[in-house]
């Protein structure tokens, strides 16, 4: 049986939302707007009446090694909008991405806990307008500009991708990750040249030094290294 979609007009965050309303069990909930949404490490997501897709969803916690939770929901994402026509995929650890003119540019972004015998998702997807945050290595973008005739209703996307994250456990395979084997990165805490994706969420990296095994939470400003 699909999981109920609540639909609010606006709300501070779909997430907290969620939070704060355990008695509604598994369900999904979608806003035309958030007024205090939030991206990853506390960072403010905008996400103007409808210009997006505010989505967040209370699951049973799946058996998927906690690395890979994101990266799966965020797959299930991506395909959920290949009707689109655009190749969608992902950017370590688990932002939507895609080329715009030869750059990478984020669609989306997505965060999830575990609460109780709830897994909390939350994502965000630009579909008709991107803020302009000045200085980002990959900038925002919004599926408008890159396929203005194909942008899904929030509401039916919600719908779809609600589907598909009950099946976390499948392995889906978007068009592209990024960065890929003998990409050159760059981030806060140093720079490196990629090895690959390992099976349990981790970024392999050859450093000067080492070969290092990144979590999500070692990395800050992931992006091309220009050197």
């Amino acid at each position: 049986m699909p999981l109920p979609l609540i639909l609010l007009g606006e709300v501070d965050s779909t997430q907290a939302f969620l939070e704060r309303h355990p008695e509604l069990g598994f369900c999904g909930v979608l806003a035309g707007a958030q007024t205090q949404g939030v991206g990853t490490r506390g960072n403010v997501w905008e996400s103007a009446q409808g210009a997006g897709l505010w989505l967040s969803a209370a699951l049973p916690v799946p058996s998927v090694p906690p690395g890979l939770v994101l990266q799966r929901a965020m797959a299930a994402v991506a395909e959920a909008l290949e009707p689109c026509g655009v190749p969608l995929g992902l950017k370590w650890p688990n932002d939507l991405v895609a080329w715009q003119d030869g750059r990478l540019v984020k669609l989306g972004g997505i965060i999830g806990k575990a609460k109780d015998d709830r897994l909390l998702l939350g994502v965000g997807v630009n579909l008709l307008w991107a803020p302009s945050i000045p200085g980002r290595a990959i900038p925002p973008a919004c599926l408008k500009d890159l396929a203005p005739a194909s942008v899904p209703a929030a509401r039916d996307l919600a719908r779809t991708i609600l589907g598909l994250w009950e099946d976390l456990g499948t392995h889906r395979e978007p068009a592209f990750l990024w960065p890929g084997p003998g990409d050159a990165i760059q981030w806060d805490e140093g720079r490196g040249t990629c090895r690959g994706w390992l099976e349990d969420g981790r970024l392999s990296v050859q450093t000067d030094k080492e070969l290092e095994k990144l979590t999500g939470g070692d990395v800050r400003g992931l992006g091309h290294d220009p050197a």
